[in-house]
């Protein structure tokens, strides 16, 4: 089996493991469990938390003691018996506790299935993209999996899936583990970069243009995770009705347009308009989902509303990683991308999980959720982003100089 074809694999895997539950979690823990906002928000905060401490973890172990690929085969076993063992547990201290130490399994392998890749291939700006579509390829068919599971195993009639998300995304992390060991081999380098090296890109926020982007980037990181958290909660409340069974899938709608905008609109849009432009368009499609989402009808909009997330992902954090990858100076460029990683994925889906379930909270009295309340909010506070960026916000060549 060529090298290609075995990193395409693990990527599919990787986020087959992903979107097994984190697009449905919150359905689930707030529909069967009875947990509140807050108490979902905490469980949702675990994966970014443990995204900031991975580089002392995964990172630093696979560059210094162990190959790579042995490092992500034990992470996933061990984490796959994790989760079997998760989708048993009804409570919420006993889960938060256990998903804390399952978080820090999983998140370095995100770097790890990364760096692999790009050390194994040989060309890896041609290669890396057609490999890494898999990964979003394995979160859609992680999704019609787990309606299909639905669809086809639990007799009907019955009264919720219990934790299928969880045993469904157990399975595939074990398959990721045992399919880890046939990964090409990728020694560690035994002088591994430090983990806190992307303090290196600090200087760069000397320059005021580079400062608004981290700061708005870090403002729509946090409304990301009402999308991510509060999606399926809401598709399956009474205001559109869904089932449980066909959640799953139908938030796969998002994945397959991030697809093809990723492959069709970027590059043309980038050369067309130039990154300064398509990040304003990308936070522009932020407010315009939320606004659908507010009002709530009629459900066939709100649900094609979903395709949104294709411009709203990729026009805005692709892009973001582009224009960092641009304009920083060579020699801390991924330092850099280590900065716009940590303000993002890390602080600012950690800040935005917290925030997300207290604002649904917020707006829950007698167990009813005013929706359109809910989705006001990131409404608003996308469409400071995006005037901010049209206001503040200039497009340059380098801030090598700042």
């Amino acid at each position: 089996m060529s090298v290609k074809i075995r990193l395409g694999i693990m990527m599919f895997l990787q986020y087959a493991i992903w979107g097994s539950w984190a697009p449905v979690l919150a359905a689930y823990l707030q529909n069967e469990l009875g947990f509140n906002g807050v108490q979902v928000g905490v469980i949702y905060s675990l994966l970014p938390l443990a995204t900031i401490i991975s580089p002392f973890i995964g990172g630093q172990i696979a560059d210094r003691y162990f190959s790579s690929e042995k490092v992500i085969a034990a992470l996933q076993l061990v984490g796959g018996v994790f989760l079997l063992f998760i989708s048993q547990v009804t409570d919420y201290s006993t889960m938060m506790w256990l998903m804390v130490l399952y978080c820090l399994l999983y998140a370095p392998t995100l770097a790890l299935t990364n760096s692999i890749a790009f050390i194994n291939l040989k060309d890896s700006e041609k290669d890396f993209g057609i490999i890494r579509v898999w990964g979003t390829i394995g979160w859609i068919a992680a999704g019609w999996a787990l309606t299909g599971w639905r669809v086809l195993l639990v007799p009907e009639g019955t009264k919720g899936f219990g934790g299928d998300l969880l045993f469904l995304a157990g399975l595939f992390s074990i398959l990721m583990g045992v399919m880890s060991f046939t990964l090409p081999h990728t020694p560690p380098k035994r002088e591994g970069a430090s983990p806190w090296a992307f303090v290196e890109a600090f200087k760069m926020m000397k320059n005021k243009n580079f400062l608004v982007f981290i700061i708005i980037s870090f403002v729509v990181a946090t409304e990301l995770m009402f999308y991510y958290q509060l999606t399926s909660p809401f598709l399956e409340s009474d205001k559109i009705g869904l089932s449980p069974q066909s959640v799953p899938a139908v938030m796969t709608i998002a994945q397959i347009a991030e697809i093809f905008v990723m492959a069709l609109l970027l590059p043309v849009f980038i050369k067309k308009y130039g990154l300064r432009n398509v990040l304003v368009i990308g936070v522009l499609a932020w407010p315009v989902r939320y606004i659908i989402f507010a009002i709530g009808e009629p459900s066939w909009l709100v649900i094609a509303s979903l395709a949104l997330h294709g411009f709203c992902f990729v026009f805005f954090f692709t892009a973001a990683f582009i224009y960092v990858d641009t304009i920083a100076p060579p020699d801390i460029r991924h330092s850099a991308q280590g900065l716009i990683t940590f303000a993002t994925y890390g602080i600012g889906n950690y800040v935005g999980a917290f925030f997300a379930g207290w604002v649904q909270d917020y707006f829950t009295v007698n167990g009813a959720v005013n929706w359109t309340g809910v989705f006001i909010v990131p409404c608003v506070l996308t469409i400071l982003c995006a005037l901010a960026f049209l206001l503040f916000f200039k497009e340059e060549k380098s801030v090598a100089k700042a």
